[in-house]
């Protein structure tokens, strides 16, 4: 997770990494509700969240529930997203866009623990 200010210029960067295993539809949608609790916790507004699952933002736009695990999450997503953000977004954009998320991503398999970067780091 990377998060930038209105200028695109570096702020904070995170990663996580989560076991076991998953889909990767769960994992993109576990992803995008740690970066909004994250954020939350931050107490930042005024936010564009932008992650390159087309799946998971269809998802968390429309309105259809049942009972997956995807589901869940997203269900989990939006609630979190409706209570603590105002004036705010989430897109879909290509990962080609996004080369610090993705070189994050990589970085983050070898840092099991949750690290916070208040710097561009090396790995970026």
């Amino acid at each position: 997770m990377c998060i930038r200010d209105y200028t695109g210029d570096f702020v904070l960067a995170r990663t996580d990494w989560f076991s076991p295993l998953c889909e990767v539809m769960i994992g993109e949608a576990v992803g995008l509700h740690t970066a909004l609790q994250w954020v939350s916790d931050l107490r930042f507004d005024n936010v564009y969240f932008v992650i390159d699952s087309q799946q998971v933002v269809h998802s968390l736009h429309t309105r259809v529930d049942d009972d997956s695990e995807l589901c869940c999450i997203i269900t989990a997503c939006r609630q979190l997203f409706q209570d603590s953000f105002q004036n705010s977004h989430v897109e879909f954009n290509r990962r080609q866009a996004n080369r610090v998320a993705h070189e994050l991503s990589k970085a983050s398999p070898s840092d099991p623990s949750p690290t916070i970067y208040d710097d561009v780091s090396s790995c970026i």
